[in-house]
């Protein structure tokens, strides 16, 4: 394998689909979690759903420790095979364990079971991304070439995306046993390992670029004062908490307010299909128009069309396949461009406190992401619950509950878009002033 010093400021093709190839299996791991467990162990295994909503929430608090002290210990290690390949290869055993065991439930699995194999998946999710997150934001130095590191990332996590909606709607999870995440839980647990074998054979980890390391006071104190990052973490968390609300609560809607509960699979693989074809749109955008603009227009985008969601009537497959297809290309952009504006962000700390901590930043970034999922099934659940919504597919779920269901999956989460919009329409760093941090750096 290459040797985990190896410098380069620049990765060819081979190497950049090599560094992508675990996106994949790492999507197909962590979507689930929110958008088919709360709807496979509240239907299939009969967990109550405001129950299910805390002891998710309870999940992301743990991050809360968890995602902080990884950044730290991926800065700070210094073996050989490199500091961002060797936390990612710890991982890839605990990720396939957890997999198998979360996704492929006994029928009687109860809430400490969910509670406790959630915290597991959770905690090698992390150890997982925050290093391969940092080692793709290290691969490339210019400001358009890291977008293309995160849009070939970002395209094959669709890819994971895609299977992990088609493979247990297709296989069926509507009982216990062995269903279609149970399959994906197997599939996981074979092709993570594989592919993140290839990743860390193929592609190399740039040198460290650190100066001086900082005792963890000034690092966090490096951190409050870096304001680009400071801006752009609270408008991804604000866009991720939009993002996270229907995704949790798609299915429910698709059947409960729309009527129709054989379309959920097809629907949310238009939605992330269109999302592939959103990345290079992205990318493209980007090129012309800087990152942060092109990311707000389309914020802006799917604000207009999502409005539109609660207003169809029952059975308007046509219309909301529509709004599916369009807020799929939409979100081709929150995945390709904010990861690269955050490895921006970081040349700001690394040109000011003379260190490279790009785990500690992707820490963060990793926290807001499960912060907000999570305070999508923790806020949401509960309201639910209050406003008597029953997920149970035959249930008859009165106007009231259908009310509260359409007005929380669609203009809570316009809400929280305009705001990230606002935050990210001036944002102050741009190809001119990162070039200046690289020049800075060295």
């Amino acid at each position: 394998m290459n040797d985990g010093r190896a410098a380069g400021k620049a990765t060819g093709r081979i190497p950049l689909l090599a560094y992508a190839l675990p996106a994949a299996p790492l999507a197909a791991l962590g979507l689930p979690l929110y958008a088919l467990v709360p709807t496979y162990y509240t239907e299939t295994i009969g967990l109550p759903i405001a129950a299910v909503g805390w002891v998710l929430l309870a999940i992301r608090l743990f991050d809360a420790l968890t995602d902080p002290a990884t950044g730290y210990v991926a800065d700070r290690i210094a073996p050989s095979f490199g500091r961002r390949r060797s936390l990612f290869a710890l991982s890839l055993p605990l990720c396939a364990l957890s997999a198998l065991m979360l996704y492929w439930p006994p029928a009687d699995a109860g809430l400490g079971y969910l509670g406790g194999w959630g915290l597991v998946l959770s905690l090698a999710f992390t150890l997982a991304t925050v290093p391969y997150s940092a080692w793709g934001a290290e691969l490339l130095a210019d400001y358009h070439g890291r977008t293309g590191v995160t849009a070939t990332r970002e395209a094959l996590t669709l890819l994971g995306t895609l299977v992990a909606i088609a493979l247990p709607f297709a296989i069926g999870f509507e009982q216990p046993g062995f269903s279609g995440l149970a399959m994906l839980g197997l599939l996981i647990a074979v092709l993570l390992p594989v592919f993140g074998l290839v990743a860390l054979w193929r592609v190399p980890e740039p040198a460290n670029a650190t100066r001086a390391p900082l005792p963890l006071g000034a690092a966090l104190r490096a951190l409050a004062a870096n304001r680009p990052f400071l801006r752009l973490i609270a408008a991804f968390l604000l866009n991720g908490l939009a993002n996270g609300i229907p995704a949790t609560m798609f299915l429910y809607f698709v059947s409960a307010r729309l009527a129709l509960p054989d379309w959920r699979g097809p629907l949310l693989f238009l939605y992330f299909l269109c999302g592939v074809a959103g990345v290079p749109l992205a990318v493209f955008v980007a090129r012309r128009l800087g990152k942060h603009r092109a990311w707000a227009l389309a914020m802006i985008g799917a604000c207009l069309v999502f409005a539109l969601s609660p207003l169809l009537a029952p059975g308007s497959l046509g219309g909301f396949a529509a709004i599916c297809a369009v807020t799929g290309v939409c979100l081709g952009f929150d995945l390709a461009l904010p990861a690269s504006i955050q490895a921006d962000v970081i040349d700001a700390d690394t040109a000011d406190s003379g260190e490279q901590r790009s785990g500690f930043y992707f820490a963060a970034w990793g926290l807001a992401t499960k912060l907000a999922l999570a305070l999508s099934a923790g806020l949401v659940f509960p309201v639910l619950s209050a406003a008597g919504f029953d997920p149970a597919p035959s249930a008859q779920n009165d106007a009231t509950a259908l009310f509260w269901l359409a007005l929380l999956y669609a203009w809570v989460p316009i809400a929280l878009k305009a705001m990230a919009i606002a935050l990210m329409w001036n944002f102050p760093l741009d190809e001119r002033v990162q070039a200046a941090l690289r020049a800075r750096i060295g």
